[in-house]
C-alpha cells in the first residue's frame, strides 16, 4: 500500500496540495514515499493496524515528482485536518518530516487550500480596503515609521517621536518587534501618551493616523492589552506571528475586538532563508491571511532583508489576489529603506502596500520630523510622476536624505542617480 501515485488525477477541491523540495541520497520517490507517509498515516514500517479502507481514504498522494528540480506534490484528504486548526496543519504537513534522517534538505515551497477549507476562516477583519478606509488614503502607498532606537527611549519620549514623525507626514507609527513592557516604557504608560500626540496631531494636520502598539506577551497578557487598546480607541495591535504561534494569532482574531491586526514576522527567517530547507514566505503568508492578519510584513526587494523581487510579488499577490471571500491582507515592505529606495518599491511592488522606514527616517541629518517629510516628499514625487533627484531640487528635506544615504553624490550638481540604486524593472 504504497504512497506513490504518479499520473493521478487530483480533485483540488477535496485535497490540500503542498510542493516540497528534497534533497536526499536516497532516490527522491523513495524518500516521498516516507515524507508522504510521516506526514499522513504511516509510520517507518508495516504494521498490523493498518487497513486498506484507511489508505484509501486518508493516505496522502504524491502525484507529481520532477527528479530534474528534486521537487514533488503530494496531496492531502481534507479528511486528515481538523477546521480552523492551523496549528494541527503545519503538525502535519511540516512537522516530524524535518526530522527525518533520510532528507538532507526539505522545503515546503507552497500550500494550496481548497475553496472549503478557506471558507471555514474568517480571515482579516478589515483588509487592504478597511485600512485604506482607516485612514481615508485611497490610491498612494501608505507611509510608516517604527520608533527608533527600537527600545531604551522613555514612554515619553516615545511619544515626543512618534509625533515629530506623524507631523512630518507618516501615516503610521508602530512598535517595534522587541518592545513590549519594559520598566523603562511601561506598555499601558507608552499606549495613552502616544495615543494624546496622536489626537494631538490629527488636529494639526486633518490626516487621520494610525498607532500600532506590540501586544506581543502571553496569551492572556495579548489579550487585556487588545482590550485595553480597544477601550482606549487605538485601533490596531501588532503581534509578532511566528513567536506568538498560530494559535495567540487566532485567539486574538477570534475575539471580534474591531481591531486592526499588524502582523510582525520576526523570527521567520529561521524557516524562509535560502531556497533548498525550511518553509517558504509564501505560505506562510497565506496561513497569517487565514489567521486573520491584516497588514503583513513580506519583504522590501531594495532593503537590508533577505528576499528576491520574483518571491516577494508572489507573496504579495497571494495576500492581495481574490480567495474564496477572505479579505485581502495589505503586504508590508519593512527593513533598511530610506526614501531614496520609495521609487524602486513602487516599481517593483505597486501601490496597495505599507512603507515601513526606521533608520530611514530617524537616521535623516535633521532629525525625525525633516526625515518623514522626505520619505512623504519621495511617495508624492512617485506618485507625480517625477523622479526623485529632480524633485529634490525644490524639497531640501528629501535632497538631503538621498545625499545622506548616497542616492546622488554632493559633487553631482545634476542630482543623477547613483549607479548603487538603479533598477531594471522589466
Amino acid at each position: 500500500m504504497g504512497y506513490l501515485r504518479l499520473g493521478e488525477t487530483i480533485d483540488a477541491t477535496k485535497n490540500i496540495i503542498v510542493t516540497f523540495y528534497v534533497e536526499s541520497e536516497v532516490s527522491l520517490t523513495e524518500v516521498a514515499e516516507s515524507l508522504a507517509a510521516e506526514s499522513s498515516i504511516g509510520t517507518w514500517t508495516d504494521i498490523s493496524t493498518m487497513r486498506e479502507d484507511i489508505m484509501n481514504r486518508l493516505g496522502a498522494r504524491i502525484f507529481y515528482v520532477n527528479q530534474e528540480e528534486s521537487v514533488i506534490k503530494i496531496a492531502y484528504p481534507l479528511e486528515l485536518f481538523e477546521e480552523r486548526n492551523l496549528p494541527q496543519l503545519l503538525s502535519d504537513v511540516a512537522g516530524n518530516v524535518f526530522g527525518m534522517k533520510d532528507i538532507k534538505n526539505l522545503r515546503v515551497r507552497d500550500i494550496d487550500f481548497p475553496e472549503s477549507y478557506v471558507r471555514k476562516f474568517d480571515g482579516p477583519a478589515f483588509g487592504l480596503t478597511g485600512i485604506r478606509k482607516f485612514l481615508g488614503i485611497s490610491d498612494r502607498p501608505l507611509l510608516g515609521t517604527i520608533i527608533k532606537p527600537k527600545v531604551g527611549l522613555s514612554a515619553d519620549e516615545h511619544a515626543l517621536v512618534a509625533y515629530e514623525a506623524w507631523l512630518g507626514g507618516v501615516d503610521i507609527v508602530k512598535d517595534d518587534e522587541n518592545l513590549s513592557d519594559q520598566d523603562f516604557n511601561p506598555f499601558d504608560e507608552r499606549l495613552y501618551k502616544t495615543l494624546k500626540v496622536k489626537e494631538k496631531v490629527e488636529k494639526e494636520t486633518g490626516e487621520k493616523k494610525m498607532y500600532v502598539p506590540n501586544i506581543t506577551a502571553p496569551v492572556s497578557k495579548m489579550l487585556d492589552r487588545a482590550k485595553l487598546a480597544k477601550s482606549t480607541g487605538c485601533g490596531v495591535v501588532m503581534l509578532d506571528i511566528i513567536t506568538v504561534g498560530w494559535s495567540g494569532v487566532q485567539f486574538i482574531r477570534d475575539q471580534n475586538l474591531g481591531l486592526v491586526l499588524h502582523g510582525h514576522r520576526a523570527m521567520h527567517g529561521a524557516f524562509t532563508h535560502g531556497n533548498r530547507h525550511g518553509v517558504a514566505m509564501l505560505p506562510l503568508a497565506k496561513i497569517a491571511r487565514l489567521a486573520g492578519i491584516d497588514q503583513l510584513h513580506t519583504g522590501t526587494v531594495v532593503g537590508k532583508m533577505h528576499g528576491a523581487a520574483e518571491t516577494v510579488i508572489e507573496t504579495n499577490n497571494a495576500l492581495k489576489g481574490d480567495w474564496y471571500g477572505i479579505k485581502p491582507t495589505m503586504p508590508i515592505a519593512s527593513g533598511g529603506l530610506h526614501p531614496g529606495h520609495i521609487e524602486a518599491l513602487v516599481n517593483i511592488l505597486g501601490n496597495d502596500i505599507i512603507m515601513n522606514f526606521g533608520g530611514g527616517i530617524h537616521g535623516h541629518p535633521d532629525g525625525t520630523y525633516k526625515g518623514a517629510r522626505a520619505a512623504r516628499q519621495a511617495i508624492d514625487a512617485v506618485m507625480e510622476g517625477i523622479l526623485l533627484p529632480e524633485y529634490a531640487k525644490t524639497h531640501k528635506e528629501l535632497d538631503n536624505a538621498l545625499l545622506q544615504w548616497g542616492y546622488r553624490k554632493s559633487s553631482d550638481s545634476e542630482s543623477k542617480v547613483a549607479n548603487t540604486y538603479q533598477f531594471n524593472f522589466t
